[in-house]
């Protein structure tokens, strides 16, 4: 453990040039701030939040902002809220679409990041790279399953599929995360949140 701080982390990694050869340039996105109570574990920015500069400025952040019950002014201004990606870039797109977040971005800069997040009461967690660093007991759980375990995961972490549009079909096939997770994790977000 070095003394730095996290906002000498955070330079460092706005600064972050490991991977150059991405499509589009190397553009870390996330929001954190030492007195993060929430922090949201995506995967990677898509290209819309690239282009943007800020972390889920889309569709799927407009999604996720609904399933968290909060608005967009809380989203971005609250300094409660933290996002962190597993990778800070847009990876490029393949033939299924987004490419998965690079390994070397979790590797390089989560685990400095999170010792200095010591208020965090509630984690986020959105996809299956999250889920295999996050809760690595379910990292051969297909993340239907692992969403499933919310209840077990409650009050520290909960497991989200990701907010995309492309996610309807997932939603319509299981209509207990609308019914009974959200309803749960508003809850909880409403308790972190309270002044």
């Amino acid at each position: 453990m070095t003394d730095e701080t996290l906002d000498a982390v955070m330079t460092q990694m706005r600064a972050c040039r490991v991977c150059s050869d991405l499509p589009l340039g190397p553009k870390p996105l996330f929001q954190l701030q030492p007195g993060a109570r929430i922090l949201i574990a995506g995967q990677a920015p898509g290209s819309k939040t690239h282009e943007k500069g800020r972390p889920f400025d889309d569709a799927s952040g407009n999604r996720l902002r609904d399933w968290l019950g909060v608005s967009r002014e809380t989203f971005y201004g609250d300094p409660r809220i933290g996002i962190m990606p597993m990778g800070l870039c847009f990876p490029g797109t393949g033939s299924g679409g987004d490419l998965p977040p690079r390994p070397i971005c979790a590797q390089t800069w989560r685990a400095r990041v999170l010792t200095h997040l010591s208020e965090l009461e509630l984690v986020l967690i959105i996809g299956r790279y999250a889920i295999d660093w996050h809760v690595p007991h379910l990292a051969k759980a297909k993340v239907t399953e692992a969403a499933g375990q919310w209840r077990a995961l409650l009050p520290a972490s909960m497991i989200l599929p990701h907010p995309s549009p492309r996610n309807n079909r997932w939603l319509i096939r299981n209509p207990w995360f609308e019914a009974e997770a959200l309803p749960a994790l508003q809850a909880r977000v409403r308790e972190v949140l309270e002044p």
